[in-house]
């Protein structure tokens, strides 16, 4: 963690003059009074000037991607990291080699890296993040087989007129087969089972 000392006429100035050091912001900040300081006579004679410590916070999307990069380089992946951020969700793309390795199959290992990358960022902040993991655009790639395989489900059970469960899979990938069906007048789903082995179920209406 990043710590200055920084002195000023008093215990404010102090903090100014730490906060122009480290080029941030009061709320990426932590700070320690070490001596109020004195005024003196006159202001001048015995005086002494007030001294705090600050430390820099951890910002929890850096902490994320340190994490993360010491995972995958420890999984043998030279990878590089780019990070998009919009409102309380970080989107990391990955690229490098070895990039099945990482992503796994069905998006396995990807999953596990991205609730544990989440986990590790929600460690520093009090406002919850969500964290998305991606490589070679693989999310966009599952959302398309997600949909196709929801639209297919869902003709199957209207066929058969008996529900059909799907295997085990995150909240947000169950999120795009509810949202893909949720115009189908002719089918609802829902979602049965504990976490990490919840399951959805589409069913035909009738």
């Amino acid at each position: 963690m990043k710590e200055v000392t920084a002195t000023g006429q008093s215990v404010e100035e102090a903090v100014e003059v730490a906060l122009g050091q480290l080029k941030v912001t009061r709320e990426r900040i932590e700070y320690r009074v070490v001596d109020e300081g004195k005024k003196g006579l006159f202001g001048i004679f015995g005086s002494r000037p007030a001294v705090v410590q600050v430390q820099l916070k951890p910002d929890p999307i850096e902490e994320a991607k340190i994490y993360l990069l010491d995972v995958i380089r420890k999984m043998g992946i030279d990878g590089q990291i780019e990070i998009m951020i919009e409102g309380n969700t970080a989107v990391f793309k990955i690229t490098g080699e070895k990039m099945a390795l990482l992503i796994g199959k069905r998006g396995q290992t990807l999953n596990s890296l991205q609730l544990l990358t989440q986990l590790i960022a929600n460690r520093y902040t009090k406002q919850f993040l969500n964290i998305i993991l991606d490589a070679e655009n693989y999310r966009e790639r599952r959302e398309n087989s997600l949909i196709q395989l929801a639209e297919r489900l869902a003709e199957k059970a209207i066929y058969t007129k008996k529900a059909v469960t799907l295997e085990a899979m995150p909240s947000f990938e169950r999120k795009i087969i509810h949202s893909a069906l949720s115009r189908n007048k002719k089918v609802n789903t829902h979602s049965e089972g504990e976490e990490p082995n919840r399951y959805l179920v589409i069913q035909p209406i009738g």
